[in-house]
């Protein structure tokens, strides 16, 4: 699993995937986000503005990331 690490309360899904670089653009992660490709704690989310907190974990492209607190 890849963590990710954020300095805010939230991130949105569609930006996780970008910092992630598990897509090439935003209009990527759009599309792919709605065309369910993305889970959110082992269920489909279709939602790219899902606000992701650390704890949680996407599963994208068979690749798993957890979201933690900088610092």
């Amino acid at each position: 699993m890849t963590t990710i690490s954020i300095t805010t309360e939230f991130i949105k899904l569609q930006d996780l995937l970008k910092l992630a670089n598990a897509v090439g653009s935003g209009g990527e992660a759009k599309e792919r986000v709605q065309a369910g490709e993305a889970l959110v704690n082992g269920e489909v989310c279709t939602m790219r503005g899902k606000k992701l907190r650390p704890g949680d974990v996407v599963t994208f492209d068979g690749r798993e990331y957890g979201l933690t607190y900088a610092g």
